[in-house]
């Protein structure tokens, strides 16, 4: 037997049933505004739980990268880092350095103090073991100096520069420096985990004595696990 019931619907019962539908959606809407926010709050409340935690080998109280574009035809580059870092560990007698990009990414490795042990091609990326020569204690710094050569490897009209923070990180600038007779006429700055892209002014763009010119871009207090890359039209 099918009985089949007709009732009203009261104002009442309408209200009762909408009102959780109008709060997910007002909370749906402040989250998507407020991402970024809520994002980097989430952050802080990890590394406030966490900042006792010991899950580097050291920190990065500084990080310069320049890359000098040595002809307008983009064959021939040099990366020129200049690192320091304060170890959060005892017993470390060797780090991994990363280099990578089109063309011979790693035609020329050079660094100092440290002295290359291994290196080996992983998909896009060069992996390079680099002996310290000595053991290294927590609360110890360091300061290296790593230069590379690039070959054939900014030849486009649009190309990049890269950095990443994976480590507990203070500071980071990057450098990109173009020849005399060919700078840089649009440039961004993107931060991957963020997904976000904001165009760089080139207003200040230092021109040298010899008429090369810079474009520079730095940041106090990175997010850690964050990739950035300078791009640009030349």
């Amino acid at each position: 037997v099918a009985r089949c019931y007709n009732q009203d619907v009261s104002s009442s019962d309408v209200a009762q049933y909408a009102a959780p539908a109008a709060l997910a959606s007002a909370v749906l809407a402040f989250v998507v505004r407020e991402w970024s926010t809520l994002y980097d709050l989430g952050v802080k409340i990890y590394d406030a739980f966490t900042r006792n935690r010991v899950d580097a080998p050291y920190e990065v109280l500084s990080f310069d990268l320049t890359l000098d574009l040595q002809d307008p035809q983009g064959k021939k580059a040099t990366f020129t880092q200049r690192m320091k870092v304060r170890f959060l560990q005892d017993y470390v007698i060797a780090f991994h350095d990363h280099s990578w990009g089109d063309g011979n990414a790693l035609a020329d490795y050079a660094i100092s103090p440290g002295q290359v042990v291994d290196q080996y091609r992983e998909g896009e990326r060069w992996n390079i073991l680099v002996s310290l020569r000595r053991t290294m204690n927590r609360g110890e710094t360091e300061e290296f100096h790593i230069s590379r050569t690039a070959t054939n490897g900014f030849t486009k009209r649009e190309e990049w520069l890269q950095a990443e923070t994976w480590l507990p990180t203070q500071h980071i600038r990057l450098c990109v420096r173009f020849p005399a007779r060919r700078s840089s006429k649009k440039a961004w700055l993107m931060e991957r985990s963020r997904h976000r892209t904001a165009q760089l002014s080139l207003d200040n763009l230092a021109v040298l004595p010899d008429g090369r010119t810079e474009l520079i871009w730095e940041r106090a207090k990175p997010r850690r696990g964050e990739i950035f890359t300078i791009r640009w039209e030349w």
